[in-house]
């Protein structure tokens, strides 16, 4: 594979893990407009099965006959693999009205750990000190990160909790869309995931919305959340990680936890201490550590 390619892939996942990246300042804006959870996950998931309609149409009609239809056995199972995307958006975009878009992401960044306890568990595999010095410096970086440390910080619960429920659920994401229906082209994947998601939000709205639905969050964040958090992500990554391999793809998706946190430091204005950015660092270390292929042999 020559440079240019891998550049390119690498170019591709960093805007895609970038968008991802830009989400929870995003929702922030959103609540402190008035909009309720509800009307935030329902405006990003149905606008964006629209915008994965549209490419799926346009796919098909670019491709005809060579696109792979999915069965009815691939529907099923990506649909119930996408329930655990929208837990992981019900669950994120709760956690952030109890605590900071910095300490969210990076709770969020518990899928590493996460990610080899379910692989170990479902596979019935130990896992390799490289990935066991990962998890420690994971959890190290985290303490650090959410600055617990210090006697005078106080978290929410609530928040933490949500944050760690996040985590779980977009780990079991990750695990099935790697595994599920991947003979099928990566948008029709996408469009039943999103469809599992939207069943999921919609269910948690009935439960939870106690005031009339503004439509009007469609136009002024539905937009921005659908294109940038379910549509250009998924496309881009998809399209990168061939170019990049797994290793280093992992790598440049970890972009997502830096730019959450400048993006809050820049137009949340949260403050992020000099011990949090160190431990922000240690957890990108450990994702490099896990990912990177240190035998030259291979």
């Amino acid at each position: 594979m020559t440079q240019n390619k891998v550049l390119k892939g690498v170019l591709l996942v960093g805007i895609g893990a970038a968008s991802y990246g830009m989400l929870a300042t995003v929702v922030k804006m959103a609540y402190a407009d008035g909009y309720t959870t509800s009307e935030v996950t329902i405006s990003q998931f149905v606008l964006g099965i629209l915008g994965v309609l549209i490419i799926n149409a346009f796919q098909k009609a670019k491709n005809g006959s060579e696109v792979v239809k999915a069965s009815l056995n691939q529907i099923l199972q990506l649909g119930l693999s996408g329930t655990a995307l929208g837990l992981t958006s019900v669950f994120y975009y709760l956690a952030l009205k109890y605590i900071s878009v910095s300490i969210a992401v990076v709770l969020l960044m518990q899928t590493v750990w996460m990610s080899v306890l379910l692989e170990a568990m479902l596979e019935k595999k130990i896992p390799s000190k490289r990935k066991i010095i990962s998890v420690v410096l994971v959890l190290i970086g985290t303490l650090l990160a959410t600055n617990v440390l210090q006697s005078e910080t106080q978290l929410d619960w609530r928040g933490l909790v949500l944050g760690l429920l996040t985590a779980a659920s977009f780990s079991v994401t990750m695990f099935t869309a790697n595994r599920v229906a991947t003979t099928i082209s990566s948008a029709q994947r996408s469009l039943y995931m999103l469809m599992g998601g939207t069943c999921i939000a919609f269910a948690f709205a009935a439960a939870t919305q106690n005031t009339p639905f503004h439509f009007e969050i469609f136009i002024k964040w539905g937009i921005f959340l659908s294109l940038f958090g379910t549509i250009i992500p998924p496309i881009l990554m998809n399209a990168g990680f061939p170019f990049t391999g797994i290793g280093l793809g992992s790598i440049v998706a970890a972009l997502e936890l830096p730019v959450s946190v400048v993006m809050a430091y820049f137009i949340l204005d949260e403050k992020v201490l000099l011990i949090q950015w160190i431990g922000i660092g240690l957890i990108l270390f450990a994702v490099f550590i896990m990912n990177s292929n240190f035998n030259k042999n291979k």
